[in-house]
């Protein structure tokens, strides 16, 4: 079974932007009963659909799938809670790992989110010098971003 195994992180300073290039998300989220997520995903021109069950400690099972162009904006369109979210997403290579930096607009600009996928909750990794601190937390999750936009946060961070 497909599991996301991840950690979210706060970045702080300029230096990463100067590793990769970014490439412009839109997602939103249909609704769904309890803590499973129902996400549409556009990325350039390809559309993904992604459904997320509950969490457990940082895990999580996830399925992926590509879906039509038309199908996922379509679906942002007309079946996705608003707003939606828009992100540049940057992918970082550093140690053995890949850093996705995202840098968000619209009702969420402002925040900047590195995350790191893992192989085990317990796996050992080494932040690089541009990472501030720990944010794995369902608040910051992009499926809240949407009902709780950072815009909103009486206190950033």
């Amino acid at each position: 079974m497909p599991k996301e195994i991840e950690r979210k992180y706060l970045v702080k300073g300029e230096q990463w932007r100067t590793l990769a290039t970014g490439i412009i998300y839109r997602q939103g989220y249909i609704p769904t009963v309890g803590n499973q997520t129902v996400r549409v995903r556009l990325i350039d021109n390809q559309g993904y659909l992604t459904i997320k069950g509950p969490r457990i400690g940082i895990s999580r099972t996830e399925f992926e799938y590509p879906i039509p162009l038309e199908d996922a904006q379509e679906m942002l369109l007309n079946l996705c809670v608003k707003p939606l979210i828009e992100k540049k997403r940057y992918k970082i290579k550093y140690q053995d790992l890949i850093w996705e930096v995202d840098e968000f607009f619209g009702e969420n600009a402002g925040l900047i989110i590195a995350e790191v996928e893992l192989k085990s909750e317990n796996q050992l990794i080494h932040l690089p010098d541009w990472i501030d601190r720990e944010v794995t937390d369902p608040k910051y999750f992009n499926s809240n971003l949407i009902k709780h936009p950072y815009s909103k946060w009486t206190r950033k961070h």
